[in-house]
C-alpha cells in the first residue's frame, strides 16, 4: 500500500483536554472547527464527549450543522462567526448558538430568531470579530436583558506570556464585563496557561488539544508514517529531486517516499526536517515535490518499509518551524489521501 497511514490517539486528545480543565477552576469547552483541526470533528467530539465535554465552538453555521449530527441533541454548540445572512434557518433547525459580532447581527438574530440562545463577541484590541468598546456600551442593557449565553474576548498573543498585549486586553475585557451576570470566556489554550485572572467562568481551548503549542506539555495526537515506495544508489555529485538543489557529497542511499505537499507536507519545510526509522534520524534531502520526498538513508543498517514523519519523535510544531509556519497550518493541512486510524482503548 502506498497511502501513509495518519494515527489520532482520541486517548491523548481526551488527555490533553483533562489536563488543561486540570489548570481552571471554571467550565472548560473544546474548540472543533476546521474539522476538529483537521483530524475529523465528528470523532474528535465524540471522544471529548465521553470526558464530559458539553460545549463546542465551531468557526461557521456548516461547522456546527455537520457537528450537531455527528453529537446529537445534547451539547451546546457556538458558531463564532456568529449569525450571517442565510444562516438563520441552519441556526434555528441546529439549535447552534452565535457569538454576535455586530449590530447587524444583532439586528437579525433579535428579529428572526427572537427567543433563540445567542452569545455575543467583543473585540478587545485584535480588530478581527466582535462589537467594538463604543457599539458595546450603546447595545449592552438591550443585549444583556435578553440573558445570553455567554460574552466572550479572543486574545491576540497569548502564546508569548511576555507579551503587553495579554493584561491590556485582560484590562479591556474586564471593563467592558465587569458587574454582568452572564458568564464570560477570554481564555483559549495560551490563555488558559496564562493563569486564573484569564479564565473567568469557561475556557475555550483548541490547538492544545491537539498537541500543539503553547501546550508544552501536551501529549502528541498525531502519528504519519509514510511507506518507502523506491530505494536508489546515488553516486558522490549526482543530484536528487526538483531543481538539482540537493548534490551528493558522498556515494549515498535514498529513500523515496508516499507524500508530498498534496498530502499537507508544505513545500517549505524541504531540508529542515527529518524522517524517522525506528530512532533513527534520516534527512529529508532536495525539494518535496506533489506526492513524494526523498529522504538519506545512507547511514542505515536496515532498509525501512515505512518511516515516521510525525509522532513521538517530532511534533507538528517541529515541522511548522522548519516550513516557516505554525502547528495550526500543518494539522489543518493534512491531506484526505492518508489512511486515518483512531486509536482509543
Amino acid at each position: 500500500m502506498a497511502t501513509a497511514t495518519l494515527t489520532i490517539d482520541l486517548d491523548a486528545l481526551i488527555s490533553n483536554w483533562r489536563a488543561l480543565d486540570a489548570q481552571t477552576e471554571v467550565k472548560t469547552a473544546a474548540v472543533v472547527k476546521a474539522d476538529g483541526y483537521g483530524l475529523g470533528a465528528d470523532r474528535v467530539a465524540r471522544a471529548l464527549m465521553r470526558a464530559g465535554v458539553t460545549k463546542f465552538f465551531v468557526a461557521v453555521a456548516e461547522e456546527g450543522a455537520e457537528l450537531r449530527q455527528a453529537v446529537g441533541p445534547k451539547p451546546e454548540i457556538s458558531v463564532f462567526a456568529g449569525h450571517m445572512s442565510g444562516d438563520t434557518d441552519m441556526i434555528s433547525d441546529m439549535q447552534l448558538t452565535p457569538m454576535l459580532n455586530s449590530m447587524d447581527q444583532i439586528v437579525r438574530h433579535f428579529e428572526a430568531l427572537p427567543a433563540h440562545p445567542f452569545g455575543v463577541q467583543l473585540d478587545t484590541g485584535m480588530n478581527r470579530l466582535g462589537l467594538e468598546e463604543a457599539e458595546w456600551a450603546a447595545v449592552a442593557q438591550t443585549v444583556l436583558a435578553r440573558k445570553p449565553t455567554l460574552v466572550m474576548s479572543h486574545l491576540a498573543c497569548a502564546d508569548d506570556r511576555e507579551h503587553p498585549m495579554n493584561p491590556q486586553q485582560l484590562a479591556t475585557f474586564r471593563r467592558l464585563t465587569d458587574g454582568i451576570t452572564t458568564p464570560r470566556s477570554l481564555a483559549a489554550t495560551g490563555g488558559i496557561l496564562l493563569g486564573s485572572d484569564y479564565h473567568f467562568d469557561l475556557t475555550r481551548p483548541g490547538v492544545g488539544l491537539y498537541g500543539g503549542l503553547p501546550f508544552i506539555e501536551a501529549a502528541p495526537v498525531v502519528a504519519l508514517n509514510v511507506p518507502v515506495i523506491q530505494i536508489r544508489d546515488v553516486a558522490k555529485g549526482e543530484s536528487v529531486g526538483y531543481s538539482n538543489t540537493w548534490i551528493a557529497p558522498r556515494d549515498s542511499r535514498v529513500a523515496t517516499i508516499s507524500a508530498g505537499y498534496a498530502d499537507g507536507l508544505i513545500r517549505a519545510m524541504g531540508a529542515g526536517v527529518d524522517v524517522f526509522a525506528e530512532d533513527a534520524h534520516c534527512p529529508v534531502i532536495g525539494r518535496v515535490s506533489m506526492d513524494l520526498i526523498t529522504v538519506d538513508i545512507t547511514d542505515l543498517s536496515e532498509t525501512p518499509k515505512t518511516v515516521e514523519l510525525l509522532g513521538q519523535h517530532q511534533s507538528v510544531d517541529s515541522v511548522a518551524d522548519a516550513a516557516g509556519t505554525i502547528g495550526y497550518e500543518i494539522l489543518t493541512s493534512l491531506g484526505a489521501r492518508y489512511y486515518r486510524r483512531y486509536k482509543s482503548v
